[in-house]
């Protein structure tokens, strides 16, 4: 299956780098690129470097691109108009919040996501999210429910949701955590749960039992990280 890349661009070398660095943690085998600063790595952008981040990032299924200032997005869409037809259709400029949007799309290409659905992921990362903002009628079919304790001792921070939503994309169940779409990074990480406190895990629909049963063990595991 063709795999989506991410290329972030910033005005500054250091910010571009650094939310590959993060967004990394979260999406270990996506292809992330940094483009940022100038050729000679002062602030402003680089049609060179992001024409060659577009390359490396876009080779396998297309590329998804994340932006920080204005400039940097004219800076991009003159990269993407040099492309040819063909290599054009395989590339969009998100617009979204730098870090949340990459993060975002990073999981979402880690799990599968085609270019469009990368894109979107990024789009809606646009701030905390609503913890009751995905309350409801789950698809048809009696729902399987379960609760477990989190017993790592940061809770449901990045790495551990990235890991979440990671495996609840796995399944085709409709799957909420708390009441939210276990399938979505911003929501997840919008609970702000803690070591300690219960989480409740719910799924209708093809393989839902299943669905439940793997995020249950993940989170009685701790992650894989060490307990509190």
């Amino acid at each position: 299956m063709p795999t989506i890349g991410i290329v972030v661009v910033s005005h500054s070398v250091k910010i571009a780098e650094g939310v590959v660095d993060l967004a990394r943690q979260m999406a270990p085998t996506t292809t992330l690129v940094a483009a940022g600063g100038t050729d000679d790595g002062s602030i402003g952008t680089s049609f060179d470097k992001i024409s060659a981040a577009l390359a490396e990032a876009g080779r396998d299924g297309g590329a998804v691109v994340l932006c920080d200032l204005g400039s940097a997005i004219l800076t991009s869409e003159t990269a993407v108009d040099f492309l040819d037809d063909a290599d054009k259709r395989r590339v969009l400029i998100a617009d979204a919040p730098l870090v949340e949007g990459t993060v975002a799309a990073a999981v979402s290409a880690e799990t599968g996501g085609d270019l469009e659905a990368v894109a979107a992921a990024a789009r809606t990362a646009t701030g905390v999210a609503d913890a009751h903002a995905d309350e409801r009628d789950l698809r048809g079919g009696d729902a399987v429910e379960r609760s477990a304790v989190l017993v790592n001792a940061s809770g449901l921070h990045a790495r551990p949701a990235a890991d979440l939503v990671t495996h609840a994309s796995r399944f085709q169940a409709d799957v909420t955590v708390n009441g939210v779409d276990a399938k979505s990074l911003l929501r997840i990480m919008g609970l702000n749960v803690g070591v300690g406190s219960t989480v409740a895990v719910m799924a209708t629909g093809p393989d839902a039992a299943a669905a439940v049963d793997d995020l249950i063990a993940l989170i009685e595991g701790g992650f894989g990280e060490k307990a509190s």
